[in-house]
């Protein structure tokens, strides 16, 4: 098959496929029209998030057998629509949800122990030791919305602690050794700290507000590594002003493109200084004391750059192997 490369990824998904039969052809310096001017050669299509495969893009494929996508969702896919022309469609989850769980656990113990605000301050030449007090994660109940493959992971890497791990999710009798499935009901009422590890859907779109906030029973940490536009900010912001959210760890952002590889158009840089079209409620979380940010980088790690493309590339030709080509 000739499969089109919209995005570049590890050598190894390109070797591999190549060794199984397959013909690579580069687009990453491609644009979208100049893709759909060309798709009608391409039998398959490997993308990270550069651009949108809708139904006008896969309506210029007509001989389109796959779309894969280097990464764990698909929301940059019309699915339905490619589902209903035949289009098989790949992602990688269980590439980066080893890098999603350790980046999760890593917010969380920076935030309980202000090590983010603690090091601003020593580099300032300030030793503020009573302020920077921390706070123990034993003893907590960590609640995970959603678990797949990266709130699973997370869950793992929480066995060395001695912490109740509970999640809501809407699949039942999907729990195991690492964490028990609540009601939403105990979930509010128990959870100390949040994590969110779903899709973007209809249903998770905005779904942190400040009506869900309001449910917790008690003030509780909250982490996204999962999708920006899942959260509500502003009403994150008032969370942690009124003291219901005690710290807040953010690797994904309601304002990024769909790409996610920006938070502003194409400007690589995007300053705080008051010209700049910063949204007011992202600017108040970006100088609050208990709050981190991160560049959606929590599945970006070395290791899960080799593993999504193998992954990826592994499902392709277990679909499309050499008799196939």
């Amino acid at each position: 098959m000739i499969i089109l490369h919209a995005d570049t990824n590890h050598p190894i998904l390109m070797k591999k496929l190549a060794e199984a039969g397959h013909h690579n052809v580069e687009g990453f310096e491609q644009s979208r029209e100049e893709t759909l001017q060309n798709q009608h050669l391409y039998d398959g299509i490997v993308i990270r998030s550069r651009y949108k495969i809708d139904k006008e893009f896969i309506d210029a494929a007509p001989n389109l057998k796959f779309i894969a996508r280097v990464g764990a969702g698909l929301e940059s896919i019309d699915v339905e629509y490619a589902q209903k022309c035949g289009i098989k469609l790949f992602s990688a989850p269980e590439g980066n949800a080893n890098a999603v769980g350790e980046h999760a656990l890593g917010m969380l113990l920076s935030l309980f122990n202000r090590l983010n605000k603690a090091d601003r301050e020593v580099r300032e030449g300030l030793w503020h030791r009573e302020e920077n007090r921390g706070v123990e994660l034993d003893g907590k109940t960590v609640g995970l919305i959603g678990y797949g493959n990266m709130g699973k992971s997370f869950a793992r890497k929480l066995r060395g602690f001695d912490v109740d791990v509970i999640f809501y999710d809407l699949k039942e009798g999907i729990a195991d050794e690492n964490a028990r499935q609540v009601s939403y009901d105990e979930f509010f009422e128990k959870a100390d700290v949040v994590s969110l590890h779903t899709p973007l859907t209809e249903k998770t779109y905005q779904m942190i507000n400040k009506e869900f906030i309001a449910n917790f029973k008690k003030p509780f940490w909250f982490i996204n590594t999962a999708r920006g536009k899942s959260a509500v900010t502003e009403d994150l912001v008032d969370a942690l002003k009124e003291g219901k959210i005690l710290g807040a760890g953010l690797d994904v952002l309601e304002y990024e493109k769909s790409s996610f590889e920006s938070l502003f158009g194409n400007k690589k840089n995007v300053s705080i200084s008051a010209a700049d079209p910063i949204p007011e409620a992202l600017r108040e979380f970006m100088f609050m004391p208990h709050t981190l940010l991160s560049p959606h980088v929590a599945g970006w790690t070395r290791e899960s750059h080799e593993k999504l493309a193998t992954v990826i590339a592994d499902k392709i030709i277990g679909s499309f192997g050499v008799e196939n080509k």
